[in-house]
């Protein structure tokens, strides 16, 4: 996965709390597990007018224009500001694939769901945990100035406004060096590919009925 290490991007403020990851990335869409083309249907409810369907052209839907999301100043936004429980609901890494198919590659609210939180992790998605406080001021900041965008600094742990505030978050050591180095479980567990060639190796001889074609 791609590796994160500082990131300065637009904002974009969905100012709703407890949307769950059925709001995210819908059920239909759930047929696939390419892990890309999920984002034309990121909020897909709240984004159309009309209802889709995986397979369908969606730039010729309806879109509605009151979704932040369709709003051309947010337009390239990578970095989601939203409310508490973020990413509720039911269980489905789709969600994650979704905000980062579209350009999302980190999220700030006061808390999440602890699925989708893990969720992220493992896919590259940074979600950043800031007091309400925090959140609400970059919520007032974000909607009064068009353009606004913040840096993420994941190695000092930091969110920098255009203003020069900082706000510090927590993230737990193991995930912060996955991420700083682009390590999925697939890249972690190729790290030791030479341990597992030789445990193999071992076994082989060990018990080669194992082994037999």
């Amino acid at each position: 996965m791609e590796k994160f290490e500082t990131l300065t991007g637009l904002v974009l403020p969905l100012d709703r709390a407890n949307v769950d990851t059925d709001a995210i990335i819908a059920k239909q869409y759930l047929k696939s597990i390419k892990r890309t083309g999920f984002g034309p249907n990121l909020f897909d409810d709240w984004r159309y007018l009309d209802p889709g369907e995986p397979g369908m052209d969606h730039s010729q839907r309806r879109i509605n224009p009151d979704f932040i999301l369709n709003q051309p100043r947010y337009r390239g936004a990578q970095i989601l500001l939203t409310r508490d429980n973020f990413g509720c609901g039911s269980s489905r890494e789709h969600a994650p694939w979704a905000l980062l198919d579209y350009g999302i590659r980190a999220v700030i609210a006061p808390s999440y769901a602890d699925i989708f939180y893990n969720n992220s992790f493992k896919n590259g998605l940074l979600p950043i945990v800031l007091e309400r406080e925090a959140v609400e001021r970059l919520f007032r900041e974000t909607e009064a100035t068009p353009g606004y965008r913040l840096t993420v600094d994941l190695a000092s742990q930091k969110v920098t406004t255009p203003s020069g505030m900082e706000f510090k978050f927590e993230i737990d050591a193991f995930r912060k060096h996955c991420l700083v180095n682009g390590l999925d479980d697939i890249g972690l567990t190729m790290q030791h590919v030479d341990e597992i060639k030789a445990y193999e190796g071992r076994r082989r001889k060990q018990a080669p009925w194992l082994f037999s074609e």
